[in-house]
């Protein structure tokens, strides 16, 4: 089984990229944000790799971190995601914010990815929870408030900035980071308004 690949990169596909290792060239399917990261043809690049093997094919994945790779394998663990379906939650996706995603329900940030609907991103969120911390970390803070959020039971300038946030277009999953980290520092009586920019603040870093 392949683990690793380091050499040069030849050229790309769709939603690959090819290898040149030592004179072979491997074919290495890849979510679009890892593609987009890849140095251009002809310079040096490593990818962490998943092998799939089955009777008719042995097909490569590759990844830019170890830890890209075991989300990738978390996910298929999940009923009705598949290869694809994983590397299409890993391009819209960033693997800490789709811990964060998961570890606070937000299924609306899981389904913007490609062939998750509002169904299966319920189930990952549900599946993936417990299990979300250990392959990245995820502020408890963030949690509680967004369970408060959720029950309505956050204090009212909290979920104001948090919506406000989400009004500028900013998904839940990082409005929400922000405005936990708005409040470490501005203190629990913060105003909205004073969470709001500070909370902007965080999402411009």
């Amino acid at each position: 089984m392949i683990g690793k690949l380091r050499g040069i990169v030849d050229s790309f596909g769709e939603d690959f990229v090819i290898l040149d290792v030592a004179g072979v060239g491997y074919i290495a399917h890849c979510s679009a944000r890892t593609l987009q990261r890849m140095p251009k043809a002809g310079e040096p690049a490593e990818l962490s790799i998943e092998t799939h093997v089955r009777e008719d094919m042995i097909r490569l994945y590759g990844f830019r971190s170890d830890a890209e790779r075991e989300w990738f394998r978390l996910l298929q663990t999940v009923q009705g995601v598949g290869a694809r379906v994983a590397l299409g939650v890993l391009s819209a996706l960033e693997p800490e914010v789709l811990a964060n995603a998961i570890a606070t329900g937000d299924k609306t940030a899981i389904s913007r990815a490609p062939g998750v609907g509002p169904r299966l991103a319920a189930r990952m969120a549900a599946e993936l929870k417990d299990k979300a911390p250990a392959f990245a970390p995820v502020d408890p803070s963030l949690i509680a408030l967004t369970d408060a959020v959720g029950a309505g039971v956050a204090p009212q300038p909290v979920a104001d900035a948090i919506s406000a946030l989400v009004n500028l277009g900013y998904p839940q999953v990082q409005a929400a980071a922000a405005v936990a980290a708005a409040l470490k520092s501005a203190g629990e009586g913060a105003e909205a308004r004073v969470l709001i920019r500070l909370g902007l603040r965080e999402l411009a870093r």
